[in-house]
């Protein structure tokens, strides 16, 4: 990537730099701290994620050639000593957008040390103003709706599904405050979560229950004969990498965040030839169910039917970009007791 046409400026010395180190020790990176967030060079990212340069280089292009974040501020041109040209540094942003396509659990670990940095920093006074947290709740909100009217508009939705769509992000736009809650530890703790590890959902027991949906289906005549076919075993890497673990940690601690990127990976990664929302939307159910989650303390579903089939087409027309949105949309409608 070529460098920009102004002259690249040298970091101001005011700007600290923080030191990360991976639990396994084997990667130690001097970060630099400014503007508001974190930057790495592409050979830092090679070093962090394990992967060549090139491949870093790759996913690099990919980021803002998909428009997934904008070029111009998620990276900055540095003077550095012993170079002979100016090195790129790259945002927080940026190295997470990465982190997901290289697949690396130290992404993750990483992305979790950088927001204890940048909390650190805004207490101590450099940096975000509280603005910028409402703003990013906001955000969301205003991307939750637009991707409202854009569902709306794909699928022709009237009516009861229409009404189900709006209601889904009516609900969603209470969340925003308690997503800022959350960024200022002002959030209470869900008392939804039952005590003990989340149990699993195995691919026997799912397997078994893509069959039975299969049938009822087929019995109606609603189901093609490639409904439910995996013909690339995915369901089980789906299934494994909601329970996977990072050094004895689980990525997902909870059985709420585990249950909704269950319904996101099935929905958005195609892992069956026909029906990923309808087996998306039974298998979220169904680890809710095993969970006791599925049912609020009066006996009622936490989500109903209709807004259940409203939630599977918002995931399933939203951009890859919006992942985390919606990830955090189902959380939201899973902790919401007051709609």
């Amino acid at each position: 990537m070529a460098p920009p046409t102004e002259p690249a400026r040298e970091k101001p010395p005011d700007h600290p730099i923080v030191l990360f180190q991976a639990a396994d020790g084997q990667v130690c990176l001097d970060v630099r701290l400014e503007e508001d967030t974190v930057w790495l060079s592409q050979a830092q990212m090679a070093e962090l994620f394990g992967r060549e340069r090139s491949v870093i280089s790759r996913h690099v292009r990919n980021v803002f050639r998909e428009g997934e974040l904008p070029e111009q501020s998620n990276v900055h041109f540095l003077h550095i000593a012993g170079a002979d040209r100016p090195v790129g540094f790259y945002s927080l942003d940026v190295i997470i957008s990465v982190g997901y396509r290289v697949k690396s659990p130290r992404g993750t670990q990483f992305r979790i040390w950088a927001t204890q940095v940048l909390r650190q920093h805004l207490m101590q006074g450099y940096t975000l103003h509280q603005r910028r947290l409402q703003e990013r709740g906001l955000g969301d909100l205003q991307q939750a709706l637009a991707l409202m009217a854009r569902t709306l508009n794909a699928r022709g939705l009237v009516s009861d599904e229409g009404q189900a769509v709006l209601e889904v992000v009516q609900r969603y736009s209470r969340s925003w405050r308690w997503l800022l809650a959350y960024d200022e530890d002002r959030l209470a703790p869900s008392t939804a979560e039952p005590d003990g590890v989340p149990e699993a959902l195995g691919l026997a027991e799912a397997q078994r229950a893509i069959e039975t949906l299969r049938a009822d289906l087929a019995g109606c005549g609603e189901a093609t004969p490639l409904f439910g076919q995996d013909n690339r075993q995915a369901l089980a890497g789906i299934l494994g990498a909601i329970e996977q673990t990072f050094d004895a940690q689980p990525l997902y601690p909870t059985a709420q965040l585990r249950a909704a990127h269950l319904l996101y990976f099935v929905i958005k990664d195609h892992p069956f030839a026909d029906g990923n929302k309808r087996i998306g939307t039974l298998l979220f159910l169904e680890f809710l169910r095993r969970n006791q989650l599925l049912l609020l303390v009066d006996g009622q579903p936490r989500i109903a039917d209709n807004g259940m089939a409203a939630l599977a087409l918002l995931i399933a027309e939203s951009h890859p970009q919006q992942k985390d949105m919606m990830i955090r949309l189902v959380m939201a409608l899973l902790e919401d007791h007051d709609g």
